[in-house]
């Protein structure tokens, strides 16, 4: 199959235009008239997992491998080290970033991991309500579910009656959050904190691994009309 093919039906399922502008979801690495025998699906991309790929295949990852513009190739430092084995492989890379979180993570996560109902979404932000709900009790039920230890919170209230989702690594957005009690998303910093804890925001950092891992079962379900095989790999958490 060509990669043109299947690269108009991951457009389907998550159309790229959807991407943020800092993004850089789509071919990464390859050629659209390249046929290809073998599809995997990667979260991030390692460089034991591309010595784990067979050559002449196509690798579909959630983070870009190439973010921003290249100003040289040395094949000491990364991301070069690793655009290096994928050509030797002749490994062509996709990647389905921000349009997929806007169109499936998100709200995958928050609905089918963590049971969390649903009562309005906008781009990158999921909200569900509660009649009320501890703190602590949400607080150990995500690590729980998404098998985290001691994760790094803001704890403003102890009653929440709303709370909102951004995977990955979604601090950004602490500053729409003015109608929430609690946000959950990863990578929150020192000075993420202090905001949130200035306009009474309580969070948890939900890790942005763990609350992205699922990237790679979720396309697969969506795949249709695909006659090759695709194959599920689990890059490493680089935090170990």
């Amino acid at each position: 199959m060509k990669i043109a093919k299947i690269y108009n039906i991951l457009n389907e399922i998550s159309p790229f235009k959807l991407q943020e502008n800092w993004d850089n979801s789509g071919l990464n690495i390859g050629s659209f008239n390249k046929k290809v025998k073998k599809i995997y699906i990667s979260l991030d991309i390692d460089k034991k997992l591309l010595e784990t790929m067979e050559k002449n295949s196509l690798l579909i990852t959630h983070h870009p491998l190439i973010f921003s513009p290249l100003k040289s190739i040395n094949i000491d430092d990364y991301p070069s080290n690793l655009i290096q084995i994928a050509i030797k492989k002749n490994i062509s890379i996709i990647s389905m970033h921000t349009n997929f979180d806007k169109t499936h993570l998100n709200q995958y996560v928050f609905e089918n991991i963590l049971n969390f109902k649903i009562t309005s979404k906008d781009e990158f932000v999921i909200y569900g309500e509660f009649s009320g709900k501890s703190f602590n009790k949400i607080y150990t039920h995500i690590c729980k579910i998404l098998g985290l230890i001691n994760p790094n919170f803001v704890k403003c209230k102890t009653d929440i009656k709303s709370i909102a989702l951004t995977t990955g690594s979604g601090a950004s957005m602490i500053k729409y959050m003015k109608n929430v009690d609690c946000f959950l998303t990863g990578d929150i910093k020192y000075h993420d904190a202090m905001y949130a804890k200035s306009i009474g925001l309580s969070m948890i950092d939900i890790s942005h691994f763990e609350s992205e891992k699922y990237f790679a079962q979720l396309l697969k379900k969506n795949l249709k009309n695909i006659s090759i095989p695709a194959i599920i790999l689990n890059s490493e958490n680089p935090f170990g």
